[in-house]
């Protein structure tokens, strides 16, 4: 049966990154697939390209998941992008689908979920209220206050050095614009955004950050993004201790929501151990894989 694909355009492009996509349908023109390939354009990460492919279950295995995939990374390569990747859960069409046309595994994730009733609030409390000399946290929702814009921007480089394996992620630039845009983003979505920091109390400038993205009705599951401790103020606990605030917050603030997920590289051995030792549930395993172009 043939396959038609319909280029899309992307009404909302961003200044960091923008979205090709097309949608399949077959030969009574009813939807069967679509891929997104989002472009990114800040400095960095102009060489990537990553691409989300969807294949309705009944409509597999006749051809349409290779006809959006090979629009896609011809659109990548038109557009002078160094690779292409993208993520499939452990064991699934995907994963097959991937290994067999050319991507290659380049890291692997584990996702857990903490059950937020079966937090230990008592454990968490002794965690934020143990002494870290020489810091403090603070915390605020949606976008960072001003007096603290500059400094949160420059803490994005902890991220820069985070497991990434064998992907060719290259390094995302941050500054004050950047991290409001995120912020907006998020809101527009109609989600709430809560940041929790631990701030150098020699200089006010911000060690490290953790973000927890919770649905704009306070049900469902929340989203940790990121995490990150800069270099100079690792081995300090910062990570745990920011972590066991963000959780007890999101329990007192939000009664309904009913769990946090995170999702963490295997060779991320340092924050998996802080997860764990939470009681963060391991739920499955994504793979990224990459296409070299």
């Amino acid at each position: 049966m043939p396959i038609h694909l319909t280029p899309l355009t992307d009404a909302d492009r961003g200044p960091y990154s923008h979205r090709m996509a097309w949608l399949a349908s077959d030969a009574d023109a009813t939807p069967v697939g679509s891929a997104f390939l989002r472009l990114f354009t800040s400095p960095g990460v102009r060489h990537l390209a990553e691409l989300a492919l969807n294949v309705h279950p009944a409509e597999r295995r006749k051809g349409t998941g290779s006809v959006l995939l090979e629009a896609a990374v011809a659109a990548a390569r038109d557009d002078g992008r160094r690779c292409v990747i993208t993520q499939a859960k452990a064991d699934s069409p995907g994963d097959r689908f991937l290994a067999a046309r050319g991507f290659r595994r380049v890291l692997t994730l584990t996702f857990s979920r903490l059950p937020l009733e079966k937090a230990d609030l008592t454990a968490l409390t002794g965690i934020v209220e143990r002494p870290h000399p020489g810091y403090r946290l603070a915390a605020w929702d949606g976008t960072v206050p001003g007096h603290l814009a500059e400094t949160f921007a420059a803490s994005r480089r902890a991220m820069d050095d985070m497991p990434m394996d064998d992907t060719d992620y290259g390094t995302e630039s941050w500054d004050v614009d950047r991290v409001r845009a995120a912020a907006e983003t998020i809101a527009r979505r109609g989600d709430l955004l809560h940041t929790v920091v631990a701030i150098d109390e020699s200089d006010g400038s911000i060690a490290g950050f953790t973000e927890l993205v919770v649905p704009g009705d306070g049900t469902g599951d929340a989203q940790h993004y990121g995490t990150g401790v800069l270099p100079e103020h690792r081995g300090h606990g910062l990570a745990r201790w920011m972590k066991a605030e963000a959780i007890r917050r999101a329990r007192a603030r939000h009664p309904s929501l009913g769990g946090l997920l995170a999702d963490t590289a295997d060779s991320n051995t340092y924050m998996r151990r802080i997860n764990d030792a939470l009681g963060y549930i391991p739920t499955h395993r994504t793979f990224e894989y990459q296409l070299d172009l």
